[in-house]
């Protein structure tokens, strides 16, 4: 039987979480997910894997930070870690390497473009495949998601099976997906900007990211590979990005996939829910990933 994609609102309040709550949990920071012919001075290249101590095996979140593909720091990521730890699900926070952002500091106008930002998450999941018996984590459990930009790339990893097969390991090693407040049809995201009040974005911006073409957008686009959906997905967005993921949404609508919730912030900005599931000590949303999480991993 097919299942029904689930729209949820703010009214939706009652998870049945039992995750057990608990302030014992293991950071490890700045693992470098390279080998060692391929290690570089760039410290971006490294993850913070933060462990519950309460348990025996437990479901990894494999978690991509925001900051426009130009500015993200894994570090910024921990409070948010260290909740879902608490709740007994590890998290590693992955940072990868940056593109250029003259348009908001001048100075940073050195990086990288598109598919580096991808194939540098794919590495880190590769890693954390190959290091799960050291730190205790399932690797039959692995769960990805991420906040704005980092939504984008864990929507994309777990579409287009290219980066993955790269490293040795496809798309089926996810549970579940988790993509919050992000953008996925690029050149709709392109369309933005260069109609929009800041034109100049399209190209500082985007184009500073993905490249200059149509071609180069669609590559990057996760609802280009809607073909390929097959894992179940947790869509979360705030009231500023509700058009990208609306427009994602629809389109998956159009597709047989099913395997699928929904959940909308009506209330709460583009920062004001990064901060909630961050900082605040009831996050209705949070609760929604923990039930999420816990519910593929017990019926596996």
């Amino acid at each position: 039987m097919k299942k029904a994609i689930l729209v949820l609102t703010t009214a939706w309040l009652v998870c049945q979480i039992s995750f057990g709550q608990s302030e014992d949990f293991t950071v490890y920071n700045d693992l470098s997910y390279l080998s060692k012919e391929s290690v570089s001075n760039d410290s971006l290249q490294r993850l913070n894997l933060v462990l519950p101590s309460n348990k025996e095996k437990y479901p990894l979140l494999i978690w991509i930070g925001g900051g426009a593909w130009s500015y993200g720091d894994r570090n910024q990521e921990m409070d948010l870690a260290k909740r879902f730890a608490a709740q007994g699900i590890a998290v590693a926070s992955i940072g990868h390497r940056l593109s250029p952002a003259t348009w908001r500091d001048s100075t940073l106008d050195k990086g990288i473009q598109h598919p580096r930002h991808i194939e540098d998450v794919a590495a880190s999941v590769k890693w954390l495949h190959d290091n799960a018996d050291t730190y205790g984590y399932d690797k039959g459990a692995f769960f990805i998601g991420g906040y704005s930009s980092g939504a984008h790339l864990s929507a994309l990893i777990s579409l287009d099976n290219t980066y993955l097969n790269q490293v040795g390991l496809s798309i089926e090693i996810f549970k579940g997906v988790i993509p919050i407040s992000g953008t996925y049809d690029i050149v709709d995201y392109h369309n933005v900007f260069l109609n929009g009040d800041r034109p100049e974005l399209a190209k500082l911006h985007v184009e500073a990211v993905f490249g200059s073409t149509d071609k180069d957008f669609k590559n990057a686009s996760p609802i280009a590979y809607l073909k390929n959906l097959s894992i179940p997905m947790l869509l979360i967005s705030d009231n500023t990005l509700y058009n990208y993921s609306k427009l994602f949404e629809e389109k998956i609508r159009e597709t047989e996939f099913r395997d699928m919730q929904v959940l909308y912030s009506y209330d709460l900005s583009h920062g004001e829910l990064w901060k909630n599931l961050s900082f605040s000590e009831k996050s209705i949303y949070r609760a929604v990933i923990v039930n999420f999480i816990e519910t593929l991993f017990v019926n596996g």
